[in-house]
């Protein structure tokens, strides 16, 4: 301590009558050396280094401006898109929970963008419209009471054709046989207009496609197998005359193949478009049913056609499809689509425009951060679920972009033909089938978008449980899905070769299946099995339901249950960590620090003292800090204070020990060189000392030329300091700690319970305690001489080691160490 005091002179004198020593932060070290914060400062403005002929005053300014540009931009970029993995967060908790915490709200807002789109392209009308057309096409009957969900066989497809299908298309008239005035064009329901005219199109196969035995070559002459576009039927037939007797191919036709409930059909045939009118209609039904247009050799029947209704701005893509199965009769099906080709029409559209720009910004923005994280973890970075996640989010929405796009121009196209020519067919069926394709793609995205949020919320204990808990039992769950699924598709076999041919929900493998899966869930129909095998069905049905309903998935509940259990007992046993709780604790702590609605520390423990108590126990000294918001580390280095005057140490203080510790806190909240002073002090020492830090060294222009001679940033020297300041703080605690222990030692050598060693006194046991190898830190000092011009160098000196920078270094924003 003499040879800093010493120092200080030495400085004083080297630097002249211009200099003083810093009263507001000079101050004695206190009895446990405490940091002590000792600054002398020169008036005398340091000389400047004398410019080389080629460093011009212009030139290097623009040289810093434009290496101050750059920085500033690579800051910004880096800020932008820096996520957990583009930033160093490992040793950084805070860091950590901050950047997840600003992923998590941009994402928010991404994900409420994407939620607007995705209902934006639906409408709650969608529904009430499928309903109506269904209603009218399915449900209404002829003459004979033939509806189109009552079609049979094909008599009851030509009354189902000539009666109701007739009079759904085409509405001309009120209601009172007036007109509706609206030319030849057809208003279904008043209200939605038919698109073009309607098409009818069959599949045929061959009468060779399949071979008949030779016991039966005399009786039957023809063989027509069941579907497939091997054995489709491209001949003409009939008169031959116009397209429905003519063979059309699919790229003739422009279609696309169709899923029935049989097979898959492609998209040619045999097809007539209907005339405009219904009388035109019925006599080109006519004409087809006396040529026999359908016979054995037919397999499919196609009815489609589009109507809008310009209300909710809808369009309604209809497709009747009758099947005639190689075994004879009719299977009726129907294919209805709602969907929204044309935007931008009402407001809610131009809303929806705002939305999509703003989409495709998030896009290119979710684009750029994943290609900074791809290029930073390289292949590593598809080693996480969740990094895959992002890809695909971002994949289909790159694809609903595209699409979009296409769609809008396809609808422009074709609305611009079907004006042109209002009497051709009016092909919506492949614009409406993608569009329902997009729609479920977008609701596939919108899932996914939802799931990863699980990624940003992960940080806290309990949303890891979930995560933990699946990961943990994957395993054993594994192991279990293999016997689970070979009892599971043993009864799939049995099941199907029992009833297959006498209920309809085992008549193939796949129905087999997804009836077990519903007999799990209670959904069942017991008496179809009981009739189609009276012994067997219900050995099958008893047996089934106790190996995989009470064993195999009691089993599989057991493993999840177990691992929980042990997820959650471990997570209640690990360190508690910064939460997000903490860290917005700490904010509105900050925030009323800064409104100066946040009393001292002392003064709080003064009003713990000030309640009138004669007696205060630990508990609620500390219950009571807790509740003025005191964190958890700030209680621990009051309750210090508490056992350092808890004299008996019966964790109660009686009002002697209050008295002497309302004393104590007086003087120490009044005194100038208070531990808490001293904190202050060291903190606006160092901010002042790094307004006064330049970027570069005298005489370095460049950063790397700067790091090369031994300088360092401005940014590395906040990040040093910071540490000091870290430092301090814990080194606050442990001198707390350590008070508090040689109180209590103290305490208990009054007591006679602890003799001290022979020749060892109070101060022995208090050196005692003191590590070896202590570093008591001094403070922050700025010294110089005449031949710096006057100036001062900063300097820090501990018991080992010093740390010196030059004014030079200041001017120049970096400091060498």
């Amino acid at each position: 301590m003499n040879s800093i005091e010493s120092s200080e002179g030495q400085e004083l004198q080297n630097l002249g009558s211009g200099a003083w020593d810093n009263p507001a932060y000079s101050g004695h070290s206190t009895p446990h050396g405490t940091l002590r914060i000792c600054t002398i400062s020169s008036a005398v403005p340091p000389k400047p280094e004398p410019k080389k002929p080629e460093d011009g005053p212009q030139g290097k300014a623009h040289g810093i401006l434009v290496s101050s540009c750059c920085l500033q931009i690579s800051r910004s970029i880096r800020g932008l898109w820096g996520t957990t993995l583009t930033e160093d967060t490992a040793g950084n908790r805070e860091l950590y929970i901050k950047t997840t915490l600003r992923e998590l709200l941009v994402y928010i807002v991404f994900l409420v963008d994407i939620c607007l789109l995705t209902y934006g392209m639906t409408s709650s009308s969608a529904y009430y419209y499928t309903k109506v057309m269904s209603e009218l096409f399915l449900q209404s009957p002829s003459d004979t009471g033939v509806s189109f969900r009552a079609i049979s066989s094909m008599v009851d497809f030509w009354d189902f054709a000539q009666g109701p299908l007739l009079d759904s298309l085409y509405w001309t008239k009120w209601y009172n046989n007036q007109s509706l005035g609206r030319g030849s064009h057809s208003f279904i329901y008043y209200e939605n207009l038919l698109l073009g005219v309607p098409r009818l199109r069959q599949l045929r196969v061959r009468n060779d496609s399949c071979v008949v035995h030779e016991d039966f070559r005399e009786d039957i002459l023809s063989c027509y197998d069941v579907y497939s576009p091997d054995k489709e039927e491209q001949l003409p037939f009939g008169p031959l005359n116009g397209t429905a007797w003519t063979y059309h191919s699919q790229d003739e036709l422009g279609g696309s193949s169709h899923w029935g409930q049989l097979t898959s059909y492609s998209g040619g045939g045999y097809y007539l478009d209907l005339p405009g009118s219904r009388q035109g209609s019925a006599e080109a039904l006519r004409d087809l049913q006396e040529g026999l247009w359908l016979d054995r050799g037919t397999r499919v029947v196609f009815i489609d056609f589009s109507v809008y209704n310009a209300n909710i701005n809808l369009f309604c893509v209809l497709r009747l499809v009758v099947e005639f199965p190689a075994t004879g009769g009719a299977i009726p099906s129907w294919q209805i689509r709602t969907v929204k080709l044309i935007r931008y029409v009402s407001n809610w559209d131009f809303f929806i425009v705002g939305c999509e720009i703003i989409f495709c910004i998030f896009i290119f923005y979710y684009v750029v951060e994943e290609i900074l994280e791809l290029h930073i973890h390289r292949l590593r970075y598809l080693s996480s679920i969740w990094n895959i996640l992002d890809l695909v989010v971002i994949l289909l929405s790159i694809v609903a972009v595209g699409f979009h796009i296409f769609r809008t121009l396809e609808v422009n196209r074709l609305m611009g033909k079907l004006l042109q020519q209002p009497n051709m067919y009016a092909d919506f069926e492949f614009l409406a089938f993608w569009q329902t394709q997009y729609n479920n793609m977008n609701a596939v995205n919108l899932f996914f978008a939802w799931i990863k949020i699980f990624k940003y919320i992960s940080f806290n204990k309990t949303m890891t449980q979930l995560s933990s808990t699946l990961a943990r039992c994957a395993k054993d769950i594994l192991g279990f899905a293999v016997m689970f699924f070979i009892v599971f598709f043993a009864y799939a076999q049995l099941g199907y070769l029992l009833f297959g041919t006498q209920v309809e929900n085992f008549s193939t493998f796949i129905k087999c299946i997804f009836t077990q899966f519903r007999i799990i869930l209670g959904d069942f129909d017991y008496n179809a099995i009981d009739n189609a095998n009276r012994i067997l069905g219900p050995a099958y049905f008893v047996t089934y339901v106790f190996f995989v309903f009470f064993v195999l998935l009691n089993m599989f509940l057991a493993i999840i249950n177990d691992t929980y259990s042990e997820v959650k007992e471990e997570l209640a046993g690990q360190k508690d960590e910064l939460q997000l709780s903490d860290l917005l604790k700490q904010s509105y702590n900050k925030t009323l620090l800064r409104l100066r609605l946040r009393k001292e520390q002392v003064s709080d423990v003064q009003k713990v003292l000030q309640g009138g108590e004669q007696e205060i126990q630990f508990e609620d000294f500390t219950n009571t800090l807790k509740e003025l918001g005191h964190a958890e580390h700030e209680i621990t280095e009051l309750t210090a204070a508490f056992t350092k005057f808890d004299q008996d140490g019966n964790r109660v203080l009686d009002e002697k020990e209050q008295e002497q510790m309302r004393q104590d806190l007086e003087e120490e909240r009044v005194s100038p060189a208070g531990c808490w002073r001293g904190s202050v002090a060291l903190n606006t020492e160092i901010e002042n000392l790094g307004r006064s830090v330049v970027r570069n060294p005298p005489g370095e222009s460049h950063p790397e030329a700067a790091r090369a001679s031994g300088w360092v940033s401005g940014e590395e020297f906040y990040t040093l300091t910071k540490r000091v300041l870290q430092l301090e703080t814990v080194l606050e605690g442990v001198m707390s700690q350590v008070d508090a222990v040689g109180s209590k030692l103290k305490m208990l050598e009054r007591k006679g319970q602890l003799a001290p060693s022979p020749g060892m006194g109070h101060q022995g046991i208090w050196e005692h305690l003191q590590p070896a190898s202590a570093v008591t830190p001094v403070p922050w000092r700025v010294q110089g001489g005449p031949e710096s011009g006057g100036g001062g160098v900063v300097k820090h000196q501990t018991a080992d080691a010093s740390l010196t920078t030059s004014p030079e270094a200041l001017s120049a924003h970096a400091l060498h160490f």
